[in-house]
């Protein structure tokens, strides 16, 4: 079984900084809005679920041999109003550029995305939704 690990170190009251073993370093805050300047712990779950269907997403496509333009997915989390303020579910809308892929077997890529291949959906107990979209270039 493969362990993964960060160090979180603080910089300042709502200011952090993760580190993983190979020097990578994410900053993190937890600003209002106004004064926010990096992700907040909450975002990067967003930011982590997204990005990791992404990749086994534009990988299928590209062994598929289609053409990906461009591939953008928007996460967006409804938050439970107490505490804590978990995500009660989640939605990721993929769309794909690509003049040659069709709606059907994108959405069946982002499918096996999803729900088999990404490790980030597959540790959170929220229930994650998603839809697809192929825009033509």
């Amino acid at each position: 079984m493969a362990k993964r690990n960060v160090t979180v170190t603080m910089k300042a009251d709502y200011e952090y900084e993760a580190v993983n073993p190979q020097g990578n370093k994410v900053q993190i805050d937890m600003y209002d809005p106004e004064k926010k300047q990096h992700q907040s712990p909450m975002d990067l779950v967003l930011s982590a679920v997204a990005s990791c269907a992404s990749v086994d997403a534009v990988l299928m496509m590209k062994k598929k041999r289609r053409t990906v333009e461009d591939f953008i997915v928007e996460a967006e989390g409804d938050r439970n109003d107490g505490v804590p303020a978990f995500y009660k579910s989640i939605h990721m809308k993929f769309t794909l550029v690509s003049p040659d892929a069709t709606d059907e077997e994108f959405a069946k890529v982002v499918k096996l995305s999803v729900d088999k291949y990404c490790s980030v959906s597959a540790s959170l107990s929220s229930e994650i939704t998603y839809s697809s979209e192929v825009r033509s270039v």
